[in-house]
């Protein structure tokens, strides 16, 4: 019987993709007017690339940019990205629609819950905190604060004895099969694949792994499996 659920953020319980992308956008565009000398499709496949050699938790993206583009960090140039993204982000910020719903029903039948994500944990308590969700979860565990990102089974051991369940009493909810699904799975815990659909890839790996995996395309539907 199941009595922890634990739950991923990005993606699983907000459209972290869409809102991302759309505030970097917004944000180059502030310093190209400011005097960044790129073209907006250029400066933006910078910030990719960027983005993808130093992770998406680094917090000096901008300053790496103006680095490279100029020679030298530029303050200003930066700070103007740096207002434009957050305003941007924050006025973006929204859950999915049966986020909420979800939660509370969880929450009423006595489910404990629990934030298991890679990431800061700051960063990580403020998603929670500017969605309104804070006071939904008993526990956050983030990588910074385990030592290991999922899918390492240690963060996954790290959040069920926090939580006081064994694996057979846990269920994990996320998006992302490698990081949320095989590595919960790898703890011993149950999971709930949270995806518009499989992979061929990933159909192969249930297959010859024998994962029994319940397979959901919004959160809310969470609810009925549980």
């Amino acid at each position: 019987m199941i009595k922890a659920v634990f739950l991923d953020i990005d993606d699983t319980i907000y459209n972290t993709s869409e809102f991302a992308k759309l505030a970097r956008r917004a944000a180059l565009n502030a310093m190209i007017d400011a005097g960044l000398p790129m073209s907006h499709e250029d400066a933006y496949k910078l910030l990719r690339e960027i983005i993808k050699e130093k992770g998406s938790n680094y917090n000096k993206h901008l300053n790496v940019l103006t680095k490279r583009v100029f020679g030298e960090e530029k303050p200003l140039l930066i700070a103007i990205g740096m207002i434009t993204y957050h305003n941007v982000k924050f006025a973006l910020l929204r859950l999915f629609p049966n986020t909420m719903p979800t939660l509370i029903d969880l929450k009423s039948k006595g489910y404990k819950l629990g934030v298991i994500s890679n990431g800061l944990t700051i960063k990580q308590y403020e998603k929670l905190v500017r969605l309104g969700l804070h006071h939904f979860f008993d526990f956050v565990i983030t990588s910074e604060e385990a030592g290991v990102e999922k899918p390492d089974v240690k963060i996954y051991q790290l959040a069920m004895e926090r939580m006081g369940c064994d694996p057979e009493n846990s269920v994990m909810i996320g998006n992302n099969f490698r990081d949320d699904i095989l590595g919960a799975i790898d703890a011993g815990m149950s999971a709930i694949y949270l995806t518009p659909g499989l992979t061929e890839q990933e159909r192969k790996t249930i297959k010859e792994r024998e994962i029994d995996l319940d397979i959901v395309s919004d959160i809310g539907e969470i609810r009925k499996i549980l």
